[in-house]
């Protein structure tokens, strides 16, 4: 079979020489998920904005002007070149933007990358059918979404938002998910992202599951609980490969988990819990692919007590059945195939090698 490529260098390297020639000659700095979470967040918070305002008296918002409160593009030197990773067709893009910019449409990682599993990374990148099968340590998750006789499952997921101290009671979370699917004919699969304390509870609502040994191939390959309603997987696998075999997507609104639902042309349930989420929520609803925003109670209850867990489990299985009704269906298979002709890499590298060629 061989062996998957070794590194993002290799495959880079490979695919587009010369693109990685300029981006390893050229002074770029590189910024990790620790830089991020300490100087960007905070700046999108309200303290941020006030200390500017009344200890810098600046406008509370860069570069708009502090009447107005609009950008203030033209009193700032020509940019370099901007790309965005989204669509046009799902962003509206404003008149006053410099012309340096350009929406090249959704960036994706190649397949392969995304498996957390090395042998169901390889099987994607060098076998032909790859995205209908995961790897034999995984047939629980494949036998799961495949199911004979049964619906497709609605996708679960937070992705690093519990890590974050969004998730501060994973029982009463795993309850409302259980009473929804005790009262409806649906099924679930979720993706804990790794959240020890979230895992923790899943195990301890699982039989049988005492064992060192157990707990980590649960850990490893998932498993299923609620009368085998629920898989909970806590590694990775592509959305590419997921949500074509799911009903809907219910996610925080992050960008990427966005895209991806917009691609596969599946309804999505919204619970936004920071920065441009609640951009992508709102998003979603107004184009018609999606209910209103989910209220994060209604999803990640603070509270286990029986009166929480009904009222939000009631809030999630209206928005559910909302996102499956044929009006949101439609839209999201028309949406997606309105952007299935964008390469959004593809058009990035495009532009970079115009810019390289300025040189």
């Amino acid at each position: 079979m061989g062996s998957a490529p070794a590194s993002f260098e290799y495959c880079f390297t490979k695919e587009h020489p010369l693109l990685y020639k300029y981006l390893k000659e050229a002074p770029i700095n590189k910024v990790c998920w620790g830089d991020v979470i300490h100087w960007m967040w905070p700046l999108f918070t309200e303290n941020w904005g006030s200390w500017r305002s009344e200890e810098l008296n600046l406008c509370a918002c860069p570069f708009t002007d502090p009447v107005t409160g609009l950008p203030t593009w033209y009193d700032r030197a020509s940019s370099p070149k901007l790309l965005y990773g989204f669509s046009k067709e799902i962003v509206e893009c404003p008149d006053y933007w410099p012309s340096s910019v350009r929406v090249c449409g959704f960036w994706f990682l190649p397949n392969s990358w995304q498996y957390s599993c090395k042998q169901c990374g390889e099987l994607s990148a060098f076998l032909l059918d790859a995205n209908n099968r995961l790897c034999a340590s995984h047939i629980g998750m494949q036998a799961f979404m495949d199911a004979a006789n049964s619906t497709p499952p609605i996708f679960v997921g937070l992705s690093s938002v519990a890590s974050m101290g969004f998730l501060k009671n994973p029982e009463a979370f795993l309850r409302v998910l259980q009473t929804v699917l005790h009262t409806t004919t649906y099924r679930f699969v979720l993706f804990t992202a790794g959240y020890e304390p979230l895992d923790t509870a899943i195990r301890v609502m699982a039989p049988g599951t005492s064992s060192v040994l157990t707990q980590r191939v649960i850990t490893q390959y998932g498993i299923s609980i609620f009368d085998g309603k629920l898989f909970c997987f806590s590694g990775m696998v592509p959305y590419k490969y997921l949500f074509p075999r799911c009903l809907a997507a219910i996610h925080h609104g992050g960008s990427g988990s966005t895209a991806a639902a917009l691609h596969a042309g599946i309804p999505q349930i919204l619970c936004p819990f920071m920065l441009d989420q609640f951009y992508w929520a709102e998003r979603m609803f107004w184009l018609g692919v999606a209910p209103e925003p989910l209220k994060r109670n209604h999803l990640v209850p603070d509270n286990a007590d029986e009166t929480s867990i009904k009222e939000a489990a009631e809030a999630l299985s209206q928005a559910i059945q909302y996102a499956l009704s044929p009006r949101v269906k439609e839209c999201a298979k028309e949406i997606a195939e309105r952007i299935s002709v964008e390469d959004g890499v593809s058009e990035a590298v495009k532009n970079l090698k115009e810019e390289m060629e300025l040189f």
